[in-house]
């Protein structure tokens, strides 16, 4: 059940015609392509907040290549999720990870570009744009699967919409993630599982790690894709690694 995102009312939305709309009369338009925009404008920093459209666009190109093919393996492994599961995907960006997913599929992103190209590529989901670092616009105890595939961490919200038998995978960028483009990163691991801590323990950890000859073109995708842009006339062919520590909990 979705939620009112205005302050202090989160009631519940019932769907009427081409909007949702709550008790109290707050009123929210579905867009042409499905997505429901519930992002409240303190809930921004910007106009344009998260991913932008050209960011979007260079991942969606990586994913269409199949570079990141093993990753999206390694997290349907992890998740286990069945077609009985309703599933969160908290930051879901283009919705590449949720959208390959056979289930009840929810995604959430404060990016506008981001949950546009999801919803024109994956439309038997479900695609909100909200702030899920404030709040997760659905009620409690609604999702058996929570994902955050290198995204949000917010902890308290993960726990109140996830079912008490439920399972959380969050998914960083492991210390050689890119590792050519930007140098070795730091082991986020145990700061992770700090972080979801007081809500969650942790019962699985993976890393899943793959490498990928890329041309010119794909090169400059990836540094679009981090905000690193270089003009492509200065981007050489390299093979580049792509890795995730991954990382399971279940609820307390």
């Amino acid at each position: 059940m979705l939620l009112c995102t205005v302050r202090t009312c989160h009631q519940p939305l019932v769907r009427d015609e081409r909007r949702v709309i709550c008790a109290r009369g707050h009123s929210f338009d579905v867009a042409r392509s499905g997505y429901i925009n519930l992002l409240q404008p303190q809930d921004r920093r910007s106009k344009l907040p998260g991913d932008t459209a050209d960011a979007v666009a260079a991942r969606r190109r990586l994913h269409d290549r199949g570079v990141t093919s093993p990753l999206l393996d390694a997290v349907k492994t992890m998740a286990n999720v069945t077609t009985d599961d309703v599933v969160l995907d908290a930051g879901c960006g283009d919705g590449f990870y949720l959208g390959s997913l056979d289930c009840d599929a929810h995604g959430v992103d404060i990016s506008l570009a981001a949950i546009e190209a999801a919803a024109k590529r994956y439309p038997d989901c479900e695609w909100i744009v909200a702030n899920a670092d404030r709040f997760v616009p659905y009620a409690g105890a609604t999702f058996t699967r929570v994902l955050t595939i290198t995204a949000r961490m917010n902890s308290n919200e993960f726990r109140r919409v996830l079912r008490d038998d439920g399972r959380l995978l969050v998914a960083i960028p492991a210390p050689d993630d890119l590792v050519e483009l930007r140098g070795a990163g730091r082991d986020r691991v145990q700061r992770t599982i700090d972080t979801f801590a007081n809500d969650f323990s942790i019962i699985e950890q993976r890393r899943a790690t793959t490498t990928a000859d890329l041309e010119r073109d794909a090169v400059h995708d990836v540094l679009l894709s981090i905000y690193r842009p270089r003009d492509i006339e200065r981007v050489e062919p390299m093979r580049v690694t792509f890795s995730l520590d991954l990382l399971l909990f279940i609820p307390h």
